[in-house]
């Protein structure tokens, strides 16, 4: 751990690194880098890595299609997270929920299957 790393307290490691300085940073000007968004190789993505990367290419670090190609998503995933965030904040993009967000945004899911077949 650096001495960089030892101000910054235990919960900012345990977040990737992304702490009260990177926020504080941000809110002064100084903006997200590549170096605040998740890494390439992700691939357990929770609700904090997917909203670092709708930030990214919201303020301009990187567009939407380098976001897809870095991290091998889909242009309708990465517009399903976006879509989620807009409609219903970041906690939207919790993976326990998604079902209950996506089925209050008019999709095939809204029809309670039981009730069609009655």
């Amino acid at each position: 751990m650096s001495a960089q790393d030892a101000g910054r307290g235990p919960r900012a490691l345990l977040n990737g690194g992304i702490g009260r300085n990177a926020a504080k940073a941000a809110a002064q000007g100084a903006g997200l880098t590549l170096n605040d968004l998740p890494p390439p190789d992700t691939k357990r993505w929770v609700m904090r890595r997917k909203a670092q990367v709708v930030d990214g290419v919201r303020s301009g670090l990187l567009t939407m299609q380098e976001a897809c190609a870095r991290y091998t998503l889909s242009e309708e995933e990465f517009l399903s997270w976006q879509r989620l965030i807009d409609a219903h904040g970041p906690r939207a993009l919790r993976t326990t929920r998604l079902q209950d967000y996506r089925r209050g945004m008019g999709g095939a899911d809204d029809q309670d299957p039981l009730a069609a077949a009655g």
